[in-house]
């Protein structure tokens, strides 16, 4: 494995600002515009239906999918997507969901051989990509042939007007870097532009952030942010002859695929290890706590967008602060780390310090009212919706573990085994509806003789309770979460009021480091961040 350290410690910030980052914060941000008329893409209708449905899995899978910067794909020219590959399948079925055009995808061969999912991609319009890495009965002459049909067929799916997604590092992990990145991309992109006529415009190449909160966990919340299409310098916004030396376009697209990357690393925020990244989403929060508890404000949780551009606003100055003043980035970084490692040894979140003792007689009384009224009301729902699903749950998440070779597979398995899995068990208990192997059972002996009315009450609530057991753990975990965190205080009052007075101090020193920084996005005085600039 390359050495990181060294080279993703230090980003200048003249290479931030050209790279679009400041713009896709600037308020009123649009695409590139020309003077030509928006361009037809017509949408098959087996792929618009497949992407609703693609965006109805997706929206279970996630209880938040938040998307930015629609307004930066142009409408008058097709492109190309290019986007870090943290999360399997998840990342394709989110950018196809979110993405309002049509967009083909190239995609490895071997995931063809998998039935369910190979007539999935192949509806698609998915093309598959030969890589040298995975087995194949073809030979590297027939590969290189079958690759090369494939990149014409992305490329002129990209002339007429649609867009093509690619990966360029060409495989999925769990780093927050990249790895090597393949020149797929830039090939793809140069031959595009040679099948683009001079009547169309030409194709523009868009990067895609996809910023997971817990990328493994059923019910989190993503962010996909397209980003403004990458301004080539002149020397790469030319479009290679048939008659071009072969030498030479190849040095031409390797010198894209340099400038891709280094407009991914500031897409994806990248760091040198999950441990800085810890690092750095701390400095967020604490920043955002003090400010509010300073203004005597509750801001409410952030959502992913204003996670992700506070998180911006820290790596930005992170960058910039390394190479004019490391000594005391370094002595602040240790700090931060002592008051990680002491909140979640605690088990509070920052925020959380600024919490009422928990004596209070109101709170209690809310407490009781909702665990009487859970307890009354919600019982019988709740066990339908745990006994009908809480098995399968536990399958879908045993499979995970076991055929899931890294991290980054989890959650595509889990999408994979839950669609086809849930629905399955649906059926079964709908079909046990109609025997007396459910019918015997107090609840529903009163359920009315039809063959009809039986299962489909019994879907709906296997479904409803599903849905209600989800909530009910959230409120359960949201409640036993209060009660531990105000006994913490009772019993741990001394630490909290150090850690309080800890927390007020990094962020004078966060914000006195990063003085003078051009930062993205804005700050309200309760802390909230904004991506929009003013």
């Amino acid at each position: 494995m390359r050495d990181v350290t060294s080279q993703r410690s230090q980003i200048p910030l003249t290479v931030l600002r050209s790279s679009g980052l400041f713009h896709s914060f600037a308020q009123g941000t649009v695409a590139p515009t020309s003077k030509r008329e928006p361009m037809t893409r017509p949408i098959p209708e087996t792929y618009r239906r497949l992407r609703w449905c693609l965006a109805r899995v997706v929206g279970v899978f996630f209880r938040r999918v938040e998307v930015v910067g629609l307004e930066n794909i142009p409408a008058d020219r097709g492109g190309l997507l290019v986007a870090a590959h943290p999360n399997g399948l998840i990342d394709p079925a989110l950018m196809l969901s979110c993405f309002p055009y049509h967009v083909v995808f190239g995609a490895r061969h071997t995931l063809f051989r998998y039935p369910i999912l190979g007539r999935f991609a192949r509806a698609l319009g998915t093309v598959p990509i030969h890589r040298r890495m995975d087995k194949s009965r073809l030979s590297v002459a027939e590969q290189r042939d079958r690759n090369d049909e494939s990149l014409a067929a992305l490329a002129g799916a990209i002339a007429q007007g649609s867009f093509a997604a690619l990966f360029p590092e060409g495989v999925s992990h769990d780093q927050p870097y990249l790895v090597e990145v393949k020149t797929g991309a830039a090939r793809l992109y140069y031959r595009a532009r040679a099948s683009t006529t001079q009547q169309q415009s030409t194709p523009v190449i868009i990067p895609v952030g996809l910023h997971y909160d817990h990328k493994r966990l059923f019910r989190s919340a993503v962010l996909v942010v397209f980003h403004p299409s990458i301004v080539l310098e002149p020397d790469l916004d030319v479009t290679p002859a048939p008659s071009a030396d072969p030498e030479v376009v190849r040095e031409l697209a390797r010198t894209l695929t340099d400038r891709i990357e280094r407009e991914l690393k500031v897409v994806i925020l990248e760091t040198e290890s999950w441990q800085l990244h810890r690092i750095l989403h701390r400095g967020r929060k604490l920043v955002r706590a003090e400010r509010a508890s300073r203004a005597g404000a509750n801001p409410g949780g952030p959502s992913m967008d204003e996670r992700v551009t506070g998180f911006t606003r820290m790596w930005v100055a992170y960058n910039e602060r390394m190479r004019t003043r490391p000594a005391e980035v370094a002595a602040l970084k240790k700090r931060i780390e002592r008051y990680d490692r002491d909140l979640r040894g605690l088990r509070i979140k920052d925020h959380e310090l600024d919490q009422p003792p928990p004596l209070k007689p109101l709170f209690w009384v809310i407490l009781m009212v909702q665990l009487v009224s859970v307890v009354l009301l919600l019982p019988p729902l709740l066990l339908i919706g745990a006994i009908v699903n809480l098995p399968t749950a536990a399958l879908v998440g045993l499979l995970a573990r076991l055929f899931g070779r890294e991290d980054k597979d989890a959650a595509s398995l889990k999408l994979i085994g839950g669609v086809i899995l849930f629905p399955a068990t649906w059926a079964l208990w709908a079909w046990l509806a109609t025997t007396e192997t459910v019918r015997t059972h107090p609840w529903f002996s009163r359920l009315p003789d039809s063959r009809v009315f039986a299962p489909l009450l019994m879907v709906v609530l296997s479904i409803f309770g599903a849905v209600l057991l989800l909530v009910y753990s959230r409120l359960a975990l949201g409640t036993w979460r209060a009660i531990r965190v105000r006994f913490t205080r009772g019993r741990r009052a001394r630490s909290l009021l150090r850690l309080k007075l800890e927390r007020a101090r990094l962020c004078d020193e966060l914000i006195e480091l990063a003085s003078g920084i051009e930062l993205p996005g804005t700050v309200a005085a309760d802390g909230r961040v904004s991506r929009v600039r003013t």
